[in-house]
């Protein structure tokens, strides 16, 4: 591990839980590293990277800060360790495309944690759409509104785009908005229109160069049309990503902080549906990790993310695995995003390179 902050920590759980040993962590310091290793669940913390990749380990899990991801991504590919590597992959799109091309060339598993696709109602709603349950899907839509950097004095490294990236609120949470529609529709983001709002211009007497929300609208390859907000400031709103699928046959409506249910609409009425392994899908059921009625959530996704993570390692080829490809194409939308706010709403193409 390296990284020992709030998704160090959950990467380490699902290491864990997923029967892996957790060699060891990173720490600036030697008691920066110990930290590290409690925090993550590590056998001993390592004073650098070099001196962790030296050590007998299959698999490094990067959870630093962005503009770190690439360097130490590079390290570890080189070293023949595979990698789990937080998101965004990388903060401009040439290092995203690089780190996917060394995963690559290296034959080695890269993968990124876009876990909403773990839910076991996202991939319900997945298998439904794949078997034509929507009919003509007219429309996409939705939001992923936070309110942890609503406050004047709130502050985090996220903020600062020389440590972040020059995007902040699309990048963190509007990539998994992006990746989690393209998941489930299969059809990817073709053009979009985007425009930023940077609410709080200043934090802690410094400037704000990253923004604080952002709206856009885009069509699909297959011409749907759609619309997304997020947002950082939005009070009350924890980690609030919705997406809706509008169909002439059926709608669908998903809520990450519901996540056990999934609202079908119909004409002649509609009902939601309740996470139950005896009524899912096969696709659903093999993610699916308690009983109905047990509260399955983010912990879990996570872990079963995780799990998929080592399988590839081990071989294997898991369905719907975000790898490094996944956090490529992110690059891709994020950069489109910018573009457009930059130049005015202008519609930009993203890129499917």
């Amino acid at each position: 591990m390296v990284g020992g902050g709030f998704m160090g920590q959950v990467h380490g759980r699902s290491a864990l839980v997923s029967g892996a040993t957790v060699v060891g962590a990173v720490g600036s310091s030697p008691a920066r590293a110990e930290a590290a290793a409690e925090a993550t669940g590590a056998e001993r913390g390592f004073a650098s990277l070099d001196e962790l990749l030296a050590a007998d380990l299959d698999v490094l899990h990067i959870c630093t800060p962005n503009n770190t991801h690439r360097e130490v991504a590079l390290k570890a590919l080189e070293a023949g360790k595979h990698v789990v590597c937080e998101k965004p992959l990388a903060t401009s799109v040439q290092d995203a495309a690089g780190l996917h091309a060394a995963a690559v060339e290296a034959g080695l598993v890269g993968a990124v944690p876009f876990v909403y696709r773990y839910h076991p109602m996202v991939r319900e709603l997945r298998t439904r759409i794949a078997a034509g349950d929507a009919g003509v899907i007219t429309s996409l839509h939705g939001s992923y509104l936070q309110d942890w950097l609503a406050g004047a004095d709130d502050q985090n490294w996220r903020v600062d785009d020389t440590t972040g990236g020059p995007s902040r609120t699309f990048a963190d949470i509007g990539s998994h908005w992006c990746d989690l529609t393209e998941f489930v529709t299969g059809d990817r983001i073709a053009a979009i229109s985007a425009q930023l709002r940077t609410v709080r211009s200043t934090r802690g007497g410094v400037e704000v160069r990253t923004e604080d929300l952002a709206t856009a609208q885009f069509r699909t390859e297959a011409g749907v049309v759609g619309t997304i907000v997020v947002s950082q400031v939005a009070a009350g709103r924890k980690n609030r990503l919705y997406l809706e699928v509008s169909g002439t046959d059926s709608s669908f409506g998903f809520d990450q902080e519901d996540p056990d249910r999934l609202w079908v609409g119909r004409r002649a009425g509609s009902q939601v549906l309740t996470r139950d392994p005896e009524t899912l899908s096969p696709p659903a059921a093999r993610v699916n990790r308690l009983p109905a009625g047990h509260a399955q959530g983010y912990q879990d996704a996570f872990d079963s993310f995780v799990a998929d993570s080592y399988a590839a390692v081990l071989g294997d080829r898991p369905d719907g695995l975000p790898d490094f490809a996944a956090g490529a194409r992110s690059a891709r939308v994020v950069d489109a995003v910018l573009r457009s706010a930059a130049d005015d709403s202008a519609w930009i193409t993203v890129d499917n390179a």
